[in-house]
């Protein structure tokens, strides 16, 4: 498939996980790609997957905190310039945390709500008007299952998540009329960074008991990253031309 060829698409949380799995299949389809993280070294290995692949050629790196302002403005519209323009932004960029919601500090909720809901909306805001000058313009925001199911210890995280789903139908319907689609994914039991080993898991006297399902209804297991990157592609390409203003869960049955 060609779906995004010569269609300039900006994609933030790139360094690793889903962001990253996404930059690849874009590129895989023929697409322009600004990759945006704040990890550098999670950026050149994006970088050297692309070299590896042949598409290379079509991707640039950069260094973005998303959660700060002067960056996003910056960073976008150096984006914007190195592409000639903005068709598709992917807001893959967060973090997740979990705790005790009686032992959270307010610095540990507003840290959450800073990158996933704040980010969020920075880089859409300095996106909206090179969006609006684009080619079939969408943008793919990144819900979570959190947003509508019970996730014992991630109340911080669940509220971040659900702002962004909140805002996506907002941004969906003011912004219907000029052509520009806005989408959200809720991906849940996906094997990434995020959730894995490498992630900042549960808290240690977590009572597992609480969470009523945790093991997917379909598959063997937690799905890969590239199982989400497949369904950010086709809602940011013409496939996903009628789909605005809602949420596509990815979670392989967990939640019912």
């Amino acid at each position: 498939m060609n779906r995004y060829e010569g269609r300039r698409v900006l994609i933030t949380g790139a360094g690793s996980g889903i962001g990253q799995a996404t930059v690849h299949r874009v590129l895989a389809e023929g697409g322009l790609v600004v990759a945006a993280d704040v990890n550098e070294v999670g950026l050149k290995a994006t970088y050297g997957v692309a070299e590896a692949n042949g598409t290379a050629g079509r991707l640039t790196t950069t260094v973005l905190d998303i959660s700060d302002e002067t960056e996003v403005r910056t960073g976008v519209a150096a984006a914007v310039a190195a592409l000639g323009g903005l068709d598709v932004l992917v807001n893959a960029a967060g973090i997740l945390r979990s705790e005790h919601t009686h032992r959270t500090t307010l610095e540990f909720f507003n840290e959450i709500l800073a990158v996933n809901l704040t980010g969020t909306f920075l880089m859409i805001r300095e996106s909206i008007p090179a969006l609006l000058a684009g080619d079939r313009p969408a943008v793919v925001n990144f819900s979570s299952t959190s947003a509508s199911f019970a996730h014992p210890y991630m109340s911080a995280y669940a509220a971040s998540k659900g702002g962004i789903q909140s805002m996506t139908h907002a941004l969906a319907a003011e912004y219907s009329k000029q052509g520009l689609r806005f989408v959200a994914v809720a991906p849940g039991s996906i094997s990434s960074d995020m959730t894995s080993g490498n992630g900042p898991g549960l808290p240690a006297d977590a009572d597992m008991s609480l969470f009523v399902k945790l093991a997917p209804a379909l598959g063997e297991g937690f799905a890969s990253p590239d199982t989400v990157a497949s369904v950010v592609a086709m809602l940011g390409s013409e496939d996903g031309a009628f789909i605005t203003g809602t949420e596509i869960r990815i979670d392989g049955g967990t939640h019912y």
